[in-house]
């Protein structure tokens, strides 16, 4: 079920569930495109609680047959500055629920060293960005999965703070000593070099933000300005994160 929403496509499921099966064949189908294009498949996972069961699912031996592991790359859009066994660690999510389950070299795996300070550790992985793309472009990610807070913030872009008021750099380091936590975030530059970005969304707590995004009500908050120049923009949310859309099919 599809809407279109100027540069947006909306998808809405009855459930979490259908929502993780449906990313996952996204997952799926952008690999082989990729691979065959260029030989390669660069994506961005996210954290929070909504992607967990897309990384089940992709662990599952119905998607690890159907995927070129060997030429999956994997970053992170976002990660604390904790390390990377620590419970709020992104990359911990990912490597719990897929990674562990996955025969991928470790050259394949780019996660963001959150055990530095967030300016060293947002060197380091613009390093590693500029080294896996090109040092003279902005990257330009095949997927990248994204969620939305409540406050309307992607990624670790948070309404107030430095990350959401530029577009320079590529990995940006996110202080908010009050709030006690320091993080890195891709930036909106290269949020919007991506060749399709997909907002996995689910919940009433977010019904409020997605209609203010995609009906466009507030159009300051970090997330309703990511929309790839020459990519795509996939929303995918369940019936709860929908339900206060006006123009929604389900």
């Amino acid at each position: 079920m599809e809407a279109p929403v100027t540069d947006k496509t909306i998808e809405t499921f009855e459930s979490i569930e259908e929502l993780s099966r449906c990313a996952a064949e996204l997952f799926t189908a952008e690999t082989e495109l990729a691979v065959a294009r260029h030989g390669r498949f660069s994506v961005a996972l996210s954290g929070g609680s909504t992607p967990g069961q897309l990384y089940c699912l992709l662990s599952t031996e119905k998607y690890r047959m159907r995927i070129d592991w060997e030429r999956v790359h994997i970053f992170w859009t976002d990660e604390r500055c904790v390390p990377p066994n620590h419970p709020d660690s992104n990359f911990k999510l990912a490597s719990d629920l897929l990674l562990s389950k996955l025969s991928l070299p470790n050259s394949n795996i780019h996660r963001i060293p959150g055990e530095l300070s967030e300016e060293k550790a947002a060197l380091a992985y613009e390093k590693d960005l500029l080294c896996f793309f090109s040092p003279s472009v902005i990257p330009r990610f095949d997927l990248i999965f994204l969620g939305v807070g409540q406050d309307g913030h992607t990624a670790s872009i948070f309404p107030g703070t430095i990350a959401a008021d530029t577009s320079a750099g590529l990995a940006i380091p996110v202080h908010a000593n009050k709030l006690g936590w320091h993080r890195v975030t891709l930036s909106y530059a290269v949020l919007n070099c991506a060749a399709t970005v997909a907002f996995l969304v689910a919940g009433k707590a977010k019904a409020s933000v997605v209609r203010d995004i995609l009906e466009g009500k507030n159009q300051i908050l970090p997330a309703s300005r990511v929309h790839p120049e020459r990519g795509r923009t996939l929303w995918f949310l369940d019936r709860d994160a929908a339900s206060l859309l006006k123009n929604r099919n389900i």
